[in-house]
């Protein structure tokens, strides 16, 4: 619902990505006078930027602000300190990502008169995770829903759709509330906190107070991780609206105002009549999928951000039981000769390596990739007594050898793949760490690092992990 007028007006768009595309061509529909710039210039690129009717697109320039600029749109990956970002500072210029211009061309709802309300998840990890429980949760409520943002439906493609949803399940990441300075969802939850994008953000404080951005403005709840004290500070130094509640969750036994588990029960002592006494039942541990501590734990934000909006304890559960993760998330991918292999190649951090290795043992443990600027030493003190053996991949491998020498001096320790990429580096890792295995044991592909050193990207280092285990 913005009161910006956007016909002729100057707008730069920064990246032809995915995202700088579909905000170019809104733009564009909305009679903006659009420009597109990036700083690479490829075959690709060149195809892309034919594609863009009515749009003029500069390749080979990210960094000059064109004349007359009134308005930047960016895409998420661009950092703050960009050169074209500078510029548009000095100039006065306003920089929106795209969830900002989402959030701004939202239309409102026939029946209320009011845009559909945001649902926001953030987090280090268990993001998209959350969200698509979420969206299952108040799909089985009757919702029209979609989980947007990071996953599914693209947020514009949402705010714009032609039948309008009747709430969303937005995912946001740090780079993207960096850049939306407007948003005000429903409800929010932060999941947790740990080191991540710092060369994005450049400091630890600074991607906290990013990720804390979503809570600004929120109307019923601000969801936190009683496990994570610093998702609670984030909650405490927001700025919410009247009557906003702070709302825990955690895997024991629920305080007031929080969600929890007793005797293998989901419980909600929030929203419920008389949360001094009583409790509601939402689920149980085994309707969670799969029922590993941290995916328990974004069950129960998901289900606290339902039961903000509204949704009964019966529509919790029925969506709970009916959600199926996304590939490459501590999925099974086989047990061959008693040893179950594990496919958890979206843990490309060392925060989301550790829950992964938290819910098996013994482990024999696939790491390494790209660090990021990760350290690995709080990671395999964790994780020490868990860990049969290890092979390590990849550019950042060293990495993880030498916190393995200090922690984990007894554990056997195999480099693999030195040189090799790819389908043939990942056969040669699998029987490693089948040789390595014993009986009972889970083989975990974990990296706790990016994958772009070796693969195209984690879903196709889960895939060629997958098909090594298949050929076992």
């Amino acid at each position: 619902m913005t009161s910006v007028d956007f016909k002729d007006l100057p707008v730069v768009v920064a990246g032809l990505g995915i995202s700088g595309i579909s905000a170019a061509r809104v733009l564009r529909d909305l009679g903006a006078l659009v420009t597109v710039v990036d700083g690479g210039d490829g075959e690709g690129l060149r195809a892309r930027a034919a594609e863009l009717d009515g749009v003029t697109v500069r390749l080979g320039d990210g960094a000059t602000l064109p004349e007359g600029t009134r308005l930047i749109v960016t895409s998420p990956g661009w950092p703050p300190n960009s050169a074209l970002f500078l510029a548009a500072e000095q100039a006065g210029v306003p920089v929106w990502g795209d969830v900002e211009l989402a959030w701004q061309l939202r239309k409102p709802l026939p029946e209320t008169g009011e845009p559909a309300p945001w649902l926001a998840v953030t987090g280090t990890n268990g993001k998209t995770t959350t969200v698509q429980m979420l969206a299952s949760i108040l799909t089985a409520a009757g919702k029209r829903t979609a989980a947007v943002g990071n996953v599914g439906v693209s947020v514009l493609d949402a705010v714009l759709a032609e039948q309008p949803y009747d709430v969303l399940a937005v995912e946001l990441s740090s780079y993207q509330l960096h850049w939306a300075p407007s948003l005000r969802p429903h409800s929010a939850a932060v999941l947790n906190l740990a080191p991540d994008h710092l060369d994005w953000h450049g400091s630890m404080a600074a991607y906290a107070a990013d990720k804390g951005r979503i809570y600004q403005g929120n109307q019923v709840a601000c969801v936190y991780n009683l496990a994570d004290p610093a998702t609670e500070e984030l909650v405490i130094e927001a700025d919410v609206e009247e009557g906003c509640r702070a709302i825990g969750f955690g895997l024991g036994a629920p305080g007031l105002s929080q969600f929890g588990v007793v005797d293998g029960l989901l419980v909600d002592r929030a929203f419920v009549p008389d949360r001094q006494q009583n409790a509601a039942e939402i689920g149980a541990v085994e309707d969670v999928n799969p029922p590993a501590p941290h995916n328990i734990a974004n069950a129960l934000a998901a289900a606290a951000l339902a039961r903000a909006y509204g949704v009964d304890t019966k529509a919790v559960r029925e969506g709970l039981r009916a959600f199926r993760p996304d590939a490459h998330r501590i999925s099974e991918v086989a047990v061959v000769g008693e040893v179950t292999y594990i496919d958890d190649s979206k843990a490309t951090n060392t925060h989301a390596a550790a829950a992964s290795l938290a819910a098996y043992e013994p482990v024999v443990w696939i790491a390494g990739g790209l660090a990021k600027g990760a350290t690995f030493d709080e990671l395999v003190q964790g994780a020490a007594s868990r860990l049969r053996a290890a092979v390590l991949i990849g550019a950042d491998r060293e990495l993880i050898r030498e916190a393995l020498a200090r922690h984990a001096p007894d554990v056997p320790v195999i480099e693999a793949a030195q040189g090799e990429t790819g389908a043939v580096a990942m056969a040669e890792v699998v029987r490693a760490a089948a040789g390595l295995a014993r009986p009972g044991d889970t083989v975990l592909l974990a990296p706790a690092c990016a994958s772009m050193d070796m693969f195209v990207n984690y879903g196709q280092r889960g895939d060629f992990f997958a098909e090594a285990v298949r050929a076992l």
